[in-house]
């Protein structure tokens, strides 16, 4: 081709054209077009029955804002999704315009997996229904669907799952990583009591997974996470539960609390399956707990054991709630406004130095443990992908904050205060993971279940279309 002498804007055709010696003209190739046009011509080629919103539409900026307020991506375009026709067309436009896909239904994933920066997010929160079976005691739960609205539903019949602690988390990621909840000592994680689920895969296609179904696809996604399609659809195994349940708490000066926390890591470890032992240390104190949910004459029999500690407490309460007022009380200081970074790690064992760590930490570090075993350690390790079943206690060590000015400096002195207790971490928990990188995953897997782990996101998304997350990537 020759060269042009100049180059220059043909205002009747909005392109460029070059003028060539002789007076010919010729084209020069047009620009490529940007990732946010891509997506717009292919979301533009599909009938979705939700809104599509872009930057600047009315709540866009609802759309985006998740439970961290440190997260603050702004995606190219936000889907909407009525239905699960819906989910597949967006997902379809997603891999067309070869963008990053982002899932959204809760938003509680705290480095903020389900907004992309620049790409696409798939918004599950309309698609919410709740629909309870009780003479087979199971509920079929739509992929947007919030913990609260499984809660309310299953509750007129006296029945529930295990779910989390906050109400407005998604059910749906809080399964596929695994889920723990007050019930889960007596009748296992979230994921031990799913039945089934429908998944839009990366190719579009609409499959069921099950123990008859795609039982490899099932086991995976029991555990594994988003990694493996977006799931528009859960079918959970509902359990009795009473209307009543129990709150035992006695709270120390947290440096007058180390008999204290020594005796409630000892009786934990022979606890009724009815308990669930918790701990708070925070502010200069520790808050040492447990909720009972079963026979109360039983619990309160139980409570008058528990609370045989040395030394005055500063304050203990022992008080009945209903299952749903358990369930709601933590929403209020897990609101969305604030920043937040986790350090979050499994313990199996919790020896006099880790508690001396524990107590140590800054009063404005915020470090909790729950206590595992029970029904979660029956489940055979190969029967599903969730790993660390034999974990004693499960760690969360966080700081909030709302400046963004103090964003790198309180990160950093998050991890510093989490240092001592992580020198006896023994793998984390895909959920509350608060970094990214191959490491969280290595140590969320043991390492047959994360070799076979790629091996099913080979079959299922070889080109890793779903790598918002804590990614797999394929064998």
């Amino acid at each position: 081709m020759v060269q042009p002498d100049w180059v220059r804007v043909d205002p009747e055709q909005s392109l460029f054209v070059a003028l060539l010696p002789g007076g010919h003209r010729d084209r020069l190739p047009e620009p490529e077009p940007s990732a946010a046009e891509r997506l717009a011509g292919a979301l533009a080629c599909r009938r979705l029955s939700g809104p599509v919103l872009l930057e600047g539409d009315p709540g866009y900026d609802e759309s985006r804002r998740v439970w961290n307020a440190l997260v603050d991506h702004r995606p190219a375009a936000v889907v909407l999704c009525e239905t699960e026709a819906d989910v597949v067309a967006a997902v379809a436009a997603g891999r067309e315009a070869g963008v990053d896909v982002g899932v959204r239904c809760g938003g509680h994933s705290i480095v903020g997996h389900s907004v992309p920066d620049g790409g696409l997010m798939v918004d599950l929160r309309r698609l919410s229904r709740v629909e309870v079976d009780p003479e087979a005691r199971t509920a079929t739960v739509q992929g947007g669907a919030l913990l609260g609205a499984l809660d309310r539903a299953t509750e007129p019949y006296g029945l529930a799952t295990t779910t989390g602690n906050v109400s407005h988390t998604g059910i749906g990621g809080l399964a596929l990583g695994g889920g723990m909840g007050w019930l889960a000592r007596q009748h296992g994680l979230t994921c031990d009591n799913l039945l089934g689920c429908r998944v839009v895969t990366a190719d579009g296609r609409v499959v069921t997974a099950s123990a008859k179904e795609n039982p490899d696809l099932f086991w995976a996604l029991r555990g594994g996470g988003g990694n493996f399609g977006v799931v528009t659809e859960l079918t959970l195994r509902l359990h009795p539960v009473p209307q009543r349940v129990l709150s035992i708490e006695v709270e120390f000066p947290a440096e007058q609390a180390h008999g204290a926390l020594a005796r409630w890591r000892d009786l934990s470890r022979s606890a009724p399956r009815e308990a669930t032992f918790l701990l708070d240390v925070f502010g200069g104190v520790a808050l040492l707990g447990v909720v009972w949910i079963g026979d109360l004459a039983s619990g309160r029999a139980y409570a008058e054991e528990f609370l045989r500690f040395e030394g005055e407490p500063s304050e203990q309460v022992v008080e009945e709630l209903t299952y749903l007022e358990l369930q709601v009380r933590e929403d209020t200081p897990q609101g969305s406004d604030a920043r937040r970074y986790w350090k979050a790690f499994y313990l199996d064992d919790l020896p006099d130095d880790a508690v001396a760590a524990l107590l140590g930490q800054d009063p404005g570090f915020a470090g909790s443990i729950v206590c595992h075993g029970g029904a979660i350690e029956d489940v055979p390790a190969d029967a599903t992908a969730f790993s660390h079943r034999s974990a004693a206690f499960e760690y969360v060590g966080a700081v909030r904050w709302e400046d963004p000015a103090e964003d790198v400096e309180r990160v950093r002195w998050g991890r510093r205060q989490a240092t001592g207790l992580a020198a006896h971490a023994s793998g984390t928990y895909v959920n509350t993971v608060g970094g990214t990188g191959s490491h969280p995953v290595r140590s969320s897997y043991s390492g047959t279940t994360l070799e076979r782990l790629r091996r099913v996101k080979r079959d299922w998304d070889p080109e890793n279309l779903f790598h918002l997350n804590h990614n797999i990537e394929p064998a």
